[in-house]
């Protein structure tokens, strides 16, 4: 299964993010990817938090989720919505807190999965800091779709957004064959930790990573990290965008090689579920 991972440099303009985006989708399409995933927050990077409450929409329609149904009935493509903000409340006019959510479209352009990003980000580093808490509100479960690939095989896909990488109990639960963590990383944790992370993950599953990302200066003055890339169960890098600036990163998911690599490191058959430390003396 031919799959991409989207880079983008998303602005504070909803409609120069969706041109963009659907220029990137079209070039991914035109490499023969099956499915496509764009980066957190791909629809917009606004000055201020509450820029994203101006755009977020109702559950099952809005101008974002036509996009992305439209756009993966055009192209015949599975395409992973990176993150739109979802409304927390359906009576309220104007939303004082929304979820930051990934929505999965299969290529009839309908809706099949949606996750919300369980682990919100907080920050602080110098003049930069963040807090996702003060608008968005956290999710409260796992996600995982099937994909039925052109090539005959299932695929599970486990659905994860930017900070929850760091909580790797997240991934094991999903049992899934390729997860998805599409971010918005900082230039600072990303130069850190983001490879490491995403490598780790990967191997810890036994699974194919595909991390598309934020990358470069944004309007609002922020800089993300990028380096968008896709790992396979070895924790070995098969793709990786390493400039910044917007782009595809094209690879392969191999189901061969993934229940090689499972055979051969059965790990996740050998789980074991412990109890909570016991003081000593206790």
């Amino acid at each position: 299964m031919i799959v991409s991972a989207i880079q983008m440099v998303s602005a504070t303009d909803l409609q120069t993010n969706l041109r963009a985006a659907r220029e990137l989708l079209a070039e991914a399409s035109g490499q023969g990817a099956e499915l496509a995933v764009l980066p957190e927050y791909f629809c917009l990077m606004g000055h201020k938090d509450t820029d994203k409450l101006r755009v977020a929409e109702q559950p099952g329609g809005g101008p974002i989720q036509d996009f992305l149904s439209q756009c993966a009935s055009d192209f015949k493509l599975w395409i992973a919505g990176g993150t739109l903000p979802l409304a927390t409340d359906a009576q309220a006019s104007v939303q004082t807190r929304a979820f930051n959510s990934m929505l999965v479209y299969n290529p009839g352009g309908t809706c099949v999965a949606r996750y919300d990003k369980v682990h919100l980000f907080r920050f602080s580093h110098g003049q930069e800091s963040y807090d996702e808490a003060r608008v968005l509100q956290p999710g409260r479960q796992t996600v995982t779709f099937d994909l039925q690939s052109v090539d005959g095989n299932s695929y599970r896909v486990g659905l994860s957004i930017c900070y929850d990488l760091r909580f790797p109990e997240l991934y094991r639960a999903m049992k899934a064959d390729v997860l998805l963590v599409p971010s918005a990383f900082t230039a600072v944790t990303g130069q850190a930790h983001w490879e490491v992370l995403l490598r780790a993950r990967a191997i810890e599953n036994l699974a194919y990573v595909m991390a598309p990302a934020q990358g470069g200066v944004h309007e609002n003055a922020r800089r993300t990290w990028g380096h968008s890339m896709i790992i396979d169960p070895w924790g070995q890098l098969l793709g990786q965008r390493d400039q910044e600036g917007a782009g595809v990163v094209m690879a392969e998911v191999v189901k061969a090689r993934l229940d090689a690599n499972r055979a051969r490191l059965p790990a996740l058959d050998h789980a074991v579920a412990v109890t909570s430390p016991r003081r000593a003396g206790a």
